[in-house]
């Protein structure tokens, strides 16, 4: 049994919240006829999208999520494709967070099938953390109709790790005080943040498990990598070292940049069908700097060619912007003075970054147009959160609307609404 001194700090409690195949299973809610069948969401099996989800039986054919969907097709013919309906996905993502806001007030939602809550001192209320966890089971499954996993340990990094091995719709404590135990028979690939390329470098080293890595010094790992060595020692021992756990449990953090891409599912030199799919992509970046009250004041273009040579470039504005018709003009700008005309193209994206908030930046030359202009973009807005992303966009888009992709952080998140500046009311 454990003993602490009455003079050490309590150790924290975090939980890693996963929802088990939760794409699959909002389908499976609205079509139970997919219920036990290998199914695919993200796409058709013969698009250049990637798998967004993969339900339990698809995965033992060896189909996983970010996978190209052809590829899945081959590993799981029988498999049956799936689109999917982002608007259901944050539907039940807002579900989510209202049953773990019954737990924890600080939660902070990783994704849309993700979340991490600080319960640290919550035993008197909620019982010891697997009790907790139990319960968690029951209201989340009363409420939603779904499944999780939770991970529990000192740390967010324990935390999400141990979830991963409670899956399916299981519960794992790794307690305080055996993190380094928990960790080293894994392999680095499950730390958090290790890619198959930083994977690849390390296993060249000879390092193939996490305890492998924890018994190097920490210089050693700083000399070769760098900042990201140093993290890399501070996971190997179960800490929440990096930039992904730079912050505080249901801590608002500010995203660096926001960005939308789109892959054609087949290449295409129409001028007219790449203007407007960048409108969409302008409409859909907009939307996100609204919802989170930024303005940015760089703009980012990404071109890719069929042969893969890819392009970006950025312009930076004398006055920040959340408008969609002005990201689409300068992106617009961007697009014409660098590709070649008629080439066919793979990929376009739009990126928007150096952000500034808490002004509504108004046009002193045009201030009337301008906010007629912020009106009907909030009230479409509105629509969208109401009918779904698709519901209403600018005519320059419509011929390029292309369906919305499944993706981790849509507009609409839960815990990461708009915020309000100025005292006006963001939709």
């Amino acid at each position: 049994m454990m003993t602490r001194s009455p003079d050490d700090p309590i150790p924290r409690t975090i939980f890693h919240v996963d929802m088990d195949a939760f794409f699959v299973s909002v389908e499976e809610l609205f079509d139970p006829a997919l219920k036990g069948k290998p199914v695919v969401v993200g796409g058709q099996r013969d698009e250049r999208g990637v798998v967004s989800a993969a339900s339990y039986a698809a995965r033992k054919f060896g189909v996983h999520s970010a996978m190209p969907l052809r590829t899945a097709a081959k590993l799981c013919p029988q498999a049956i494709f799936v689109n999917g309906h982002p608007e259901r996905y944050r539907e039940y993502s807002a579900k989510v967070h209202d049953v773990l806001g019954h737990f924890s007030p600080l939660v902070e939602m990783a994704s849309v099938d993700e979340a991490y809550l600080d319960m640290t001192g919550t035993e008197r209320l909620h019982g010891r953390p697997l009790r907790c966890a139990h319960r968690l089971h029951a209201e989340m499954k009363s409420a939603t109709q779904l499944n999780c996993s939770i991970g529990i340990g000192t740390s967010r990094l324990i935390a999400k790790v141990s979830s991963a091995k409670a899956k399916p719709n299981g519960a794992l404590w790794v307690l305080p005080g055996e993190e380094a135990k928990f960790l080293s028979p894994l392999a680095v690939g499950d730390i958090p943040g290790v890619g198959k390329v930083m994977e690849q470098k390390l296993h060249s080293m000879g390092i193939q498990k996490v305890g492998d890595l924890a018994r190097l010094e920490d210089r050693d790992l700083e000399q070769r990598f760098g900042k990201w060595g140093l993290a890399l020692a501070g996971k190997s021992r179960g800490e929440d070292a990096g930039g992904w756990f730079a912050n505080e449990v249901g801590e608002s953090v500010d995203p660096k940049s926001i960005s939308h891409e789109h892959t054609f599912d087949e290449d295409t030199g129409d001028a007219e069908r790449l203007l407007s799919t960048l409108m969409r992509l302008s409409e859909m970046v907009a939307r996100r700097l609204r919802e989170g009250a930024y303005f940015a004041r760089t703009l980012q273009l990404k071109l890719r060619y069929k042969d893969f040579t890819t392009i970006t470039r950025a312009h930076s504005l004398e006055q920040p912007t959340q408008m969609d018709h002005q990201i689409f003009e300068q992106v617009r700008r961007l697009f014409f003075a660098n590709w070649k005309s008629g080439s066919p193209v793979r990929l376009l994206g739009v990126q928007a970054s150096h952000f500034e908030s808490g002004s509504s930046q108004l046009d002193l030359l045009q201030p009337v147009q301008q906010q007629r202009w912020q009106n009907a973009l909030a009230a479409a807005d509105h629509l969208r959160d109401k009918y779904g992303e698709s519901a209403i966009g600018l005519a320059r888009g419509l011929k390029g609307g292309f369906r919305e992709r499944t993706h981790e952080n849509p507009v609409g998140l839960p815990g990461k609404g708009s915020k309000e500046t100025g005292g006006e009311e963001k939709p």
